[in-house]
């Protein structure tokens, strides 16, 4: 996962942009790991590592998962990786929950327009504190099953 990871620009959106430095990702990756949810992207036609994504922080009372923690390699930005991964993610997330929500850097143009072309909508700001790292500020995307549903 690191080799995909290790490029400084794979981080140049995000919030946190140091995780390419190996002992930043450690903490990252250690974050998946607790996550119990995080899933590794792999090119089908090659087999290769592409990227990482993560089901996160559900909450029964409020029934919301939460999406993210997502990164590709540079190589594989631009090819509708994301979309189909999100979808997918979407799919089966909307089989248990009502809503699902995304932290997106509030730097990160490119991911809240991605995940705008799927659908979800802004509904807040607000400092969030990822995994061992500092918070940030980071904008709070919502998509329910409803809305998803329709637009299908």
């Amino acid at each position: 996962m690191y080799a995909v990871a290790c490029g400084p620009r794979v981080w140049l959106q995000h919030p946190n942009r140091d995780r390419w430095q190996k002992k930043v990702f450690e903490n990252f990756f250690q974050g998946a790991l607790q996550s119990k949810g995080a899933y590794r992207i792999v090119e089908k036609a090659t087999g290769d590592t592409i990227g990482s994504t993560r089901f996160y922080d559900y909450n029964q009372s409020e029934d919301l998962l939460l999406i993210g923690y997502t990164f590709y390699g540079v190589e594989y930005w631009r090819k509708d990786f994301n979309d189909s991964v999100k979808k997918m993610m979407l799919d089966y997330a909307f089989r248990c929950v009502w809503k699902v929500h995304f932290h997106i850097g509030a730097d990160n143009s490119p991911s809240q327009i991605a995940i705008e072309r799927l659908g979800a909508k802004k509904i807040q700001q607000k400092q969030v504190s990822y995994f061992g790292e500092a918070p940030k500020l980071n904008y709070i995307y919502e998509i329910t099953k409803q809305e998803w549903l329709r637009d299908l």
